[in-house]
């Protein structure tokens, strides 16, 4: 069939017009929300939880720490190139919407061993093939790694996400460590002060020499406290180290002292306000809708094909008369699939599968995504009522401390019960600043429960 550049390039130009003509929509069912949407959240508070949601505790250190860890953490780098990795993909599971086009070049010389010249041969061509995408098989396949690719995205702020909220509890477990430490410190300031009490009246015999061993046990106990806090300071720095892509060997100068006051409770907002906002939850949606568009290109594999094929090609004898004879050539090639012994059908049972898994999943992420919300409300309301608990028991504690005290040097009590008052007090106090560490947390629980994605300084430099 003979055809001249104008034909055959209408041809080409028509093709994705053939598609919508003769092509077909969505071959699934359209994709709902498994989980239906539950009542508000039992508690909410009055602030909005801004962008950063660190930059709530008001420390400056603490937010150049958080946003240095975005930069240069080498698991939210890797996340990174997941995502630039699965974007070329969607981007060459697109190039096969649009014609290929290939261009050849072959040159050939033949020596005689006569004095006869040599003989020379040049050809050129150029193929181009386009597969019409009739049932839309080949943009059901785009489309899917399209949102592949935007899970990857959302894979990525959610790793981002998860770093900023790892970095905040490691900074105030430090603090909590250091507080730990001052008042293990004083603590033991404290038990030596004792002790030389009691060695001072041993020599008058006011004291028995088995309430000096006691006491001595007791400074012991509280010393290795010590060695512990400051085992967990170390840790927690090196952890930190690594965490803003730093060897753990490098000494880390950080303001992180004091746990701060507990911001004001946060707005929680509206239970299908927070399925948009969180990246973890729209990455299980479009693993989804991938998943959908998986099985509609998997049916659409069991219809025909339809292939079109044009070349153009040149050849001479000489370089000088490559360009003056082109032979022009355009097919057509239909494929329909007769019998694959049950391969394609079983391809759509395989991609179906997979599709409600991702369904599955979804509505996994959303109940998820509810009950974080929900625990770290119900733990920080419960956490404040042991927190006050605490105090009093402190409080109690000193009193009946000071008492038996009194009461042993006026030689009405014996030495044990003041001993075990003392510890008592000393373990309520480091117990107290746990609990207050462990306030801390919860609420960094509820901000990265409620936070949605936030731009890293990686994608602004794309």
């Amino acid at each position: 069939m003979a055809l001249n550049w104008k034909d055959l390039f209408k041809l080409f130009l028509i093709g994705p017009m053939v598609i919508g003509l003769f092509g077909c929509v969505s071959q699934t069912k359209t994709v709902s929300n498994p989980v239906a949407s539950p009542p508000d959240f039992s508690a909410a508070g009055t602030q909005e939880v801004p962008e950063r949601w660190w930059t709530v505790f008001d420390n400056q250190q603490l937010n150049q720490t958080v946003e240095k860890a975005l930069s240069s953490n080498f698991n939210l780098k890797s996340a990174w190139q997941r995502l630039k990795a699965s974007q070329a993909i969607a981007d060459r599971q697109s190039a096969a919407l649009l014609p290929s086009l290939e261009a050849s070049a072959r040159g050939e010389t033949t020596e005689s061993q006569s004095n006869v010249e040599d003989d020379e041969s040049f050809e050129l061509g150029l193929t181009a093939v386009y597969e019409l995408d009739l049932w839309g098989s080949i943009r059901s396949s785009a489309e899917a790694e399209e949102y592949r690719a935007r899970a990857s995205l959302a894979d990525y702020q959610t790793a981002g996400l998860s770093l900023s909220a790892e970095i905040v509890r490691t900074w105030y477990q430090i603090a909590a460590a250091k507080n730990q430490r001052s008042l293990v410190e004083s603590q033991v300031k404290t038990n030596r002060q004792v002790l030389g009490l009691l060695k001072n009246r041993l020599g008058i015999g006011q004291v028995q020499g088995v309430d000096i061993l006691r006491q001595e046990r007791l400074l012991e106990s509280t010393l290795q406290q010590k060695s512990i806090v400051e085992s967990r300071i170390q840790v927690l720095e090196h952890q930190l180290a690594v965490l803003l892509g730093e060897s753990p060997q490098k000494d880390l100068s950080t303001s992180a002292e004091h746990l701060p006051d507990l911001p004001p409770l946060p707005e929680t907002g509206l239970s299908t306000e927070l399925v948009r906002r969180r990246p973890d939850v729209r990455s299980a949606f479009n693993l989804l809708q991938a998943a959908d568009r998986d099985l509609a290109s998997a049916i659409s594999n069991q219809y025909p094909r339809l292939t079109l094929t044009a070349s153009a090609s040149s050849a001479a004898e000489n370089a000088n008369n490559l360009f003056e004879d082109w032979a022009l050539s355009f097919a057509g090639n239909l494929l329909a699939p007769i019998f694959y012994g049950g391969e394609l059908s079983a391809e759509v049972d395989r991609t179906e599968a997979i599709k409600r898994q991702r369904l599955y999943e979804y509505g996994q992420a959303i109940l998820t995504a509810f009950q974080e919300v929900e625990d770290a409300l119900i733990r920080e309301e419960k956490q404040k009522e042991s927190i006050e608990s605490l105090q009093e028991q402190v409080s109690l504690s000193v009193q009946a401390y000071e008492r038996l005290q009194n009461q042993y040097f006026n030689g009405t009590s014996n030495y044990l019960d003041v001993l075990t008052a003392l510890d008592e007090v000393q373990q309520l106090r480091r117990d107290l600043l746990t609990a207050q560490l462990t306030l801390i947390e919860y609420r960094v629980a509820l901000y990265r429960a409620l936070a949605g994605s936030f731009k890293i300084e990686q994608e602004s430099r794309e």
